[in-house]
């Protein structure tokens, strides 16, 4: 059962307009004041090859980093997670499979969460799906447990609003578990990683997913152009989370942060 109405049709609704010409890319997408609405759109129009294109170019791995986030969470199966910029549904998912109390996946685009809906039907999984924004949670202090967030900081127009609020909604003792992308130490890995991300994938995702909005080449420039895993770890810091740990996964292609609430 999924707690959320479900159109008859998921949404067919692309954008006409790219969301991230080459000249917005040409600078820091961070720095766009209506980044929030660009994203928006940008994740509408590739919603429905949206896991299609994350299996295949993270060569499966996105499946295992989501799958390592969950044991790092060191859970329970009393616990109430709450799982940010949800997507499609891949995290929440995880964390439902791992027999906790409740799970609620928050995204920001309907589109996303149209697949996320019908993805946890098929599988008869209780997921309660809201649409929302990570910078101001419709949801009480102290709620939850658990708040995720993969891949989808860096889309946040103000990364520590959104910080503030997961703070805000968790439980003394709770867990933050962050999953992103990352840059690798290793100059070998860094270059070949910067090849594939830059010059590989945005020709061969624009391609499978007939992308226009240009998605394909915002992600690595807002790879680049984000907080290094250094940084995203202090940011969390500052929100007030204690005992900040980061690992790195394949190489240091991305990196999992967990953090706790006093």
């Amino acid at each position: 059962m999924v707690y959320m109405t479900l159109p008859d049709e998921i949404s067919q609704k692309t954008t006409t307009a790219p969301a991230w010409s080459d000249a917005d890319l040409s600078k820091n997408p961070h720095g766009a004041q209506d980044k929030a609405e660009r994203v928006e759109a940008m994740f509408t129009s590739i919603a429905r090859s949206y896991d299609l294109n994350n299996r295949v170019h993270s060569m499966w791995q996105d499946q295992v980093w989501r799958s390592r986030a969950v044991r790092l969470a060191k859970l329970t199966g009393t616990e109430d997670i709450v799982d940010v910029a949800c997507g499609t549904g891949d995290l929440s998912m995880a964390f439902y499979k791992a027999n906790v109390r409740s799970v609620i996946g928050i995204d920001f685009t309907q589109a996303m969460l149209d697949f996320a809906i019908k993805k946890a039907e098929a599988s008869s999984m209780e997921i309660e799906y809201r649409q929302g924004d990570a910078m101001d949670l419709d949801l009480p202090d102290n709620s939850a447990d658990v708040v995720s967030i993969a891949f989808g900081i860096r889309n946040v127009q103000e990364p520590s609003k959104a910080f503030a609020e997961f703070h805000r909604i968790l439980r003394p003792a709770g867990r933050l578990i962050v999953l992103e992308f990352s840059t690798p130490k290793n100059w070998f890995v860094r270059n070949l990683n910067s090849f594939y991300t830059n010059k590989v994938m945005p020709i061969t995702a624009t391609f499978i997913s007939g992308d226009k909005s240009g998605a394909y080449k915002y992600l690595p420039k807002s790879i680049e152009t984000f907080a290094d895993v250094k940084e995203l770890g202090s940011e969390i810091e500052r929100a007030g989370f204690m005992e900040v740990t980061q690992v790195q996964q394949t190489f240091g292609v991305c990196t999992i942060t967990i953090a706790t609430k006093n």
